[in-house]
């Protein structure tokens, strides 16, 4: 891996667990294993190098919810299987977790991507609801837009119940809730 690869990787890491504000030059270089004048060599400073990191983070969501959202199955068993879907909830979601950084909120640059993957993905969602309004599956009075919105509200939701915790549990029961609500009803 070069060496600008390693300092992408080791900030997406650090951004996750740490967020931007905690996540310093130096602690880069260490986990990178890069020299003291790599990342201004490579980019033109943390927040250059944030960036890059948030983007492929980003673009690594968008691709596996474009995946499982496009896969197999009815518009019900993609969303189900979106949200069942392994995650390491106890980390919360490596996005999602930017949104209570300041720096990162503050920074029209850095906020973009944030905003982006979470607006992508709530359309995706939205698309897989029409879908299913389109087979029947669903009832014709559900926006697309808003079950979207509840979807991503859930999930995000979960990873700060599991965070406070402890415990995955609290993660998984926000995502049967959800499911129960959006199981297709069968005709009597």
């Amino acid at each position: 891996m070069s060496t600008s690869e390693r300092l992408i990787e080791s900030t997406r890491e650090l951004l996750w667990e740490r967020g931007y504000v905690g996540t310093s030059p130096k602690a880069i270089l260490e986990r990178a294993g890069a020299g003291q004048g790599s990342m201004y060599h490579h980019f033109r400073g943390k927040p250059d190098l944030a960036l890059a990191a948030i983007r492929r983070t980003a673009d690594e969501l968008c691709a596996t919810a474009e995946r499982v959202l496009a896969g197999p199955g009815t518009p019900f068993e993609r969303i189900e299987t979106y949200l069942l879907r392994e995650r390491d909830v106890l980390r919360g979601c490596p996005i999602g977790r930017l949104t209570m950084d300041p720096d990162v909120i503050a920074s029209d640059e850095l906020r973009a991507p944030v905003d982006e993957t979470i607006t992508r993905i709530r359309q995706l969602i939205a698309k897989t609801v029409q879908e299913g309004q389109r087979q029947g599956q669903f009832a014709p009075e559900l926006d697309g837009e808003e079950i979207g919105a509840a979807v991503l509200a859930t999930i995000q939701g979960g990873y700060v119940l599991a965070r406070a915790s402890g415990s995955p549990a609290a993660f998984d029961a926000g995502v049967r809730g959800l499911l129960s609500l959006l199981t297709p009803r069968t005709s009597a």
